[in-house]
């Protein structure tokens, strides 16, 4: 039993390295984001990127990044079309507390 115990710890501690190696900077700030669907056909969504008061150009890149690779995952294309979009001018951006919110869809052919 003490052998499956540190097996699973090892492996948790293992992956959890794994995914902070795989973070991208921006700034040289890590930004956390999420991207999720907007609506029941999939190529609406909305991105969250975290703790975007650490700065505005950086998160907008973290957004908009997120966005592609939400598109490539569920369409196989990183065009979008932005609705609120990571290119707003900063008076324009929708941000809530320190979150940022991007708004997009994919375009598909």
């Amino acid at each position: 039993m003490r052998i499956v115990l540190l097996c699973l710890v090892a492996l948790l501690t293992v992956s959890a390295c794994t995914e902070k190696r795989q973070r991208v900077y921006f700034n040289g700030v890590y930004y956390p984001t999420k991207a999720k669907s907007a609506s029941e056909d999939r190529q609406s969504f909305v991105v969250t990127v975290k703790r975007a008061t650490k700065g505005l150009d950086g998160a907008r890149e973290a957004g908009r990044l997120e966005g592609t690779k939400y598109c490539l995952k569920n369409f196989g294309t990183s065009e979008i079309k932005w609705v609120q979009g990571p290119d707003a001018k900063n008076g324009t951006l929708n941000l809530s507390g320190s979150d940022l919110k991007l708004t997009g869809a994919c375009v598909t052919w």
